[in-house]
C-alpha cells in the first residue's frame, strides 16, 4: 500500500533563530505532525491485522496468521510441516475436525465410526490424513455416507455397513480429500496394498461368523453342522474358502449376490476335507471360478 505519511509537509527549517516567526508557523507543523502520526497509527493498525508475522507484536497476547483462504502464490516452500493432532477419544463416535489440523492420530480401545467437520467451502481442494492405531484385528472403522469416493478400491470396506475391517492389528493411514465441502469426500489407503488378489493373509472361520473381506483366504473345521456368511465384495476382489477338516457335520455358507442365481442369496456346501472353491467378485456378483468338491444351490 501507499503511504499516506508526507515528511516534506513539515518544515524542517522553521522556526528560524534569531528572528520574530509568524505563530501560524508552528500551526501549520505541528498540524502536520499530528496528521502524519495519525496516518501512522492507522497504517500500524492495518498492517498488524493484516500481515504475517514470525512472532507475536509487542502487547500482543499470541500470534494470529489466520490468512481468511487468501490466495499465496509463486512461493517457494522449504522445511515445511504440518500440525499433528493427538485425538484423545478411542472409541465410539469420533469426530475429524479439519480447522485444527492435517495429521489427526487415533488409539483405539474399541471399533471407531468417523465424521468430519469444518471443511473449507465448496471449490476448495482440502485433504486430511489420519493414523489410526487398530489394537484389536476386531475394531472396525465405519465412514460416513459422504465419503463416497474410492470405497471400490478400499481394502476390507463393507459397502453395506460402510466399516472396514482389518486382517491385524497395526498403523493404518487413511488419506480423506474433497473440494465440495462435506458433500463428496475420496478416501485413499495408504498403508495397504488396494489390490486384495495378493494379500498373503487368511483367517480361520468361526460358525456363524461373517467371511472376512481382509483377507485373501478362509479356512475352518467343523465337528458338526456350521454356517457362515459371504457378504457383498467389491469389484475385482478373489476370496478363496476351504474345508481344514470336516468330521461331524458339513459348512453350508450362504453367499450374497451369487452369480449362479438369477438373483439373491446362494449357498456353498462343505461335506469333506479339501473341498474348496475360489471365488471372484465381477460386476456385484460372487462367481464361482474355480471348485474342488463344494456343492452349490
Amino acid at each position: 500500500m501507499a503511504s499516506n505519511i508526507n515528511p516534506n509537509n513539515i518544515d524542517g527549517a522553521y522556526p528560524v533563530a534569531g528572528q520574530d516567526n509568524n505563530s501560524q508557523g508552528f500551526r501549520d507543523n505541528f498540524t502536520n505532525i499530528k496528521l502524519n502520526f495519525q496516518y501512522a497509527e492507522d497504517e500500524i493498525n492495518d498492517l498488524d491485522s493484516k500481515v504475517l508475522l514470525k512472532a507475536p507484536l509487542e502487547g500482543q497476547a499470541s500470534l494470529n496468521n489466520n490468512m481468511n483462504e487468501q490466495v499465496i502464490y509463486n512461493a517457494q516452500i522449504r522445511d515445511f510441516s504440518a500440525t499433528r493432532v493427538a485425538i484423545s477419544q478411542t472409541s465410539g463416535s469420533i469426530a475429524i475436525d479439519y480447522a485444527t489440523g492435517h495429521y489427526q492420530t487415533i488409539n483405539t480401545t474399541g471399533s471407531i465410526s468417523l465424521s468430519f467437520t469444518n471443511w473449507p467451502t465448496s471449490g476448495l481442494y482440502a485433504w486430511v490424513r489420519v493414523q489410526i492405531n487398530i489394537t484389536n484385528a476386531a475394531y472396525t472403522v465405519t465412514l460416513p455416507s459422504a465419503v463416497s469416493r474410492g470405497i471400490n478400491n478400499l481394502q476390507g470396506y463393507d459397502s453395506a455397513t460402510r466399516a472396514i475391517t482389518f486382517a491385524q492389528t497395526g498403523y493404518y493411514v487413511l488419506e480423506f480429500t474433497t473440494s465440495t465441502g462435506n458433500g463428496a469426500i475420496t478416501v485413499e489407503d495408504l498403508s495397504r496394498n488396494v489390490d486384495p488378489i495378493f494379500l498373503p493373509s487368511s483367517e480361520d472361520l468361526a460358525d456363524g461368523a461373517d467371511v472376512s473381506l481382509a483377507t485373501t483366504a478362509s479356512y475352518f473345521s467343523t465337528s458338526a453342522a456350521e454356517t457362515a456368511q459371504l457378504n457383498a465384495g467389491y469389484n475385482g476382489q478373489i476370496k478363496t474358502l476351504m474345508a481344514y477338516s470336516v468330521t461331524g457335520g458339513n459348512m453350508v455358507i450362504t453367499v450374497a449376490n451369487a452369480g449362479w442365481k438369477s438373483s439373491g442369496t446362494g449357498t456353498i456346501t462343505f461335506s469333506s476335507r479339501g473341498a474348496a472353491c475360489t471365488m471372484q467378485y465381477i460386476n456385484s456378483k460372487w462367481f464361482c471360478i474355480g471348485n474342488n468338491g463344494a456343492a452349490f444351490a
